[in-house]
């Protein structure tokens, strides 16, 4: 059997995960960031994106992240996310709408729109909505 380590993904709401797991890849700032057991330590800045997780059976799970943070230290990641969401708990259809609204939002070009924020907006929907559905 694989060696595990312990990992931890922390949302400002609420606990999203709190498991031993095979490996992780992560989306660092740089590129994407894969650990497994006794990685040496790291911190590292997290950007939107997929968290792809093995269990120790070998079975995958992914979380849809906005960013945040990402520390290895003692057999033991702990990812401290502006946002995270398991595939199964993503609401599709609020997602959508999501979507839908960033997008009339950047087409209207309305007068004192942060242009940034509804580009921000939009990507983090769209990521979501890959995310559920498998893409």
């Amino acid at each position: 059997m694989a060696k595990t380590f312990k990992l931890e993904v922390v949302s400002p709401e609420r606990v999203v995960l709190s498991q031993d797991v095979r490996s992780l890849v992560a989306p660092g700032s740089e590129g994407y960031l894969g650990i497994l057991a006794d990685h040496a330590p790291l911190m590292a800045e997290l950007r939107l994106g997929e968290i792809r997780i093995t269990d120790p059976d070998g079975h995958e799970m992914h979380i849809a992240t906005s960013g945040g943070f990402m520390q290895v230290a003692d057999n033991t990641v702990r990812i401290l996310a502006d946002t995270a969401e398991i595939e199964e708990e993503i609401d599709v259809a609020r997602a959508e709408e999501a979507v839908k609204r960033a997008e009339a939002r950047i087409r209207e070009r309305t007068e004192g729109l942060d242009h940034a924020r509804a580009e921000a907006a939009l990507k983090r929907a769209v990521n979501r909505l890959r995310i559920a559905r498998g893409v």
